[in-house]
């Protein structure tokens, strides 16, 4: 009985506004069923106070409400003599069992919205420890990144973003892997894992990109289904941004370009020569990457995106048009611009995405942050020193 009570005061507290409802509907129908002439029963309609209940109660309230529009019509009987003549009883029996529905109805949602809390934290676990949060500063960078998943049941899918300090600059990959939502996750991870560790091992990023290819081909040829065959594959965007150098070098593997925001309202889209995406081919070797050396001055501003973003669309079928939607924030800075992208990306959609979608915003700052030396490693989520034999970049 105190653990009912317990149960009944706890959901009051957000529904207490809600559930006066209910209790005015079984007060007022009582109250005019009595004083309306007696060939009128109102007596019936008390079944509204329990169905109404079960849109925004648990069981526990659903019960109180049916036990007290199962004593409201009782009382009725009662007050007019008829308590225990068939008609009443009946009326008795009809809405206990209907008040019995609702209250198992209640009990059925609420552990399947249990289990919906329990999906989500799995995958929030699972994007913790998969795509680490990007630090807010690395190196000569500003950062920030956004990650929209097209599951409603998934925070993370087959789009993927890191970071790593490698010596005096920074190395950055975006990709996306083919597929959305859970099923992609494994080779999100094993991308991620490759590059988290062959960043450091490599020089150059043709050697870095041959590297990655060597992991992606690899794995598919372990894991990959017979019926799908040739059908796996993973999109890229290698960036390698030295502290000095105003410039980023690039590598493309069938990975969209990103857009260069300058102040001023600039806004254009570097023409790379992309290989094939991770996957399709197999090793190329660092001849067959094509490595592109593109402007970045201080104050400049790169969009990271996957094709997630370019290739949403309106109800008329309309793709994103990112480039001249973002040379309105120039001037705004990553994290700015990233709320202003997600906010008119889902208005442009209707509010859900039909595949997933990551951005990842790079600002060059005037100088090289304090306290950030040249020559010590920065890893992204783990903030893990590098072992000091990380390659600077040419």
């Amino acid at each position: 009985m105190r653990r009912l009570t317990a149960g009944v005061r706890q959901a009051w507290k957000p529904n207490h506004a809600l559930l006066t409802i209910p209790l005015v509907l079984i007060a007022a129908i009582t109250v005019v069923d009595i004083l309306v002439p007696a060939d009128v029963h109102l007596g019936p309609l008390l079944v509204i106070a329990p169905a109404i209940t079960a849109s925004f109660a648990g069981p526990r309230l659903a019960a109180l409400i049916g036990f007290l529009a199962v004593g409201a019509q009782a009382f009725i009987g009662w007050h007019f003599g008829v308590l225990f003549s068939r008609n009443v009883l009946v009326q008795i029996l009809a809405l206990t069992v209907l008040s019995c529905l609702v209250v198992i109805f209640c009990v059925a949602r609420e552990r399947r919205r249990t289990e919906l809390a329990r999906v989500r934290s799995v995958a929030e676990a699972a994007q913790s420890v998969l795509l680490w949060p990007l630090p807010e500063r690395i190196g000569p960078l500003r950062i920030a990144c956004l990650y929209m998943a097209a599951e409603d049941e998934a925070q993370i899918g087959g789009d993927l973003y890191a970071a790593t300090r490698t010596g005096n600059a920074v190395r950055v990959m975006i990709g996306d892997v083919r597929g959305k939502g859970l099923s992609a996750i494994g080779e999100a991870a094993l991308l991620l894992g490759a590059f988290r560790e062959a960043a450091h091992r490599h020089t150059v990023l043709p050697d870095l990109a041959a590297a990655l290819e060597e992991s992606v081909t690899r794995y598919l040829a372990e894991f990959e289904p017979a019926e799908e065959a040739g059908e796996r594959f993973a999109t890229m965007l290698l960036l390698e941004i030295p502290d000095e150098d105003h410039v980023t070098r690039m590598i493309s593997c069938g990975h969209p370009p990103p857009v260069l925001l300058s102040p001023g309202g600039a806004v254009t889209v570097p023409s790379l020569h992309p290989a094939p995406p991770l996957g399709v081919v197999g090793a190329l070797g660092p001849a067959g990457y094509a490595l592109d050396v593109v402007s970045f001055q201080p104050e400049d501003t790169l969009l990271l995106y996957t094709d997630g973003v370019i290739e949403a669309r309106e109800a008329s079928g309309a793709f994103y048009p990112l480039a001249d939607r973002i040379a309105q924030w120039t001037e705004a800075g990553p994290e700015t611009l990233l709320h202003h992208i997600r906010r008119d990306l889902l208005a442009h959609v209707g509010g859900r995405l039909a595949d997933d979608a990551a951005l990842v915003a790079l600002h060059r700052t005037p100088t090289v942050p304090r306290g950030r030396r040249p020559g010590r490693a920065l890893h992204v989520g783990g903030l893990g020193p590098d072992p000091g034999r990380g390659p600077g970049a040419r």
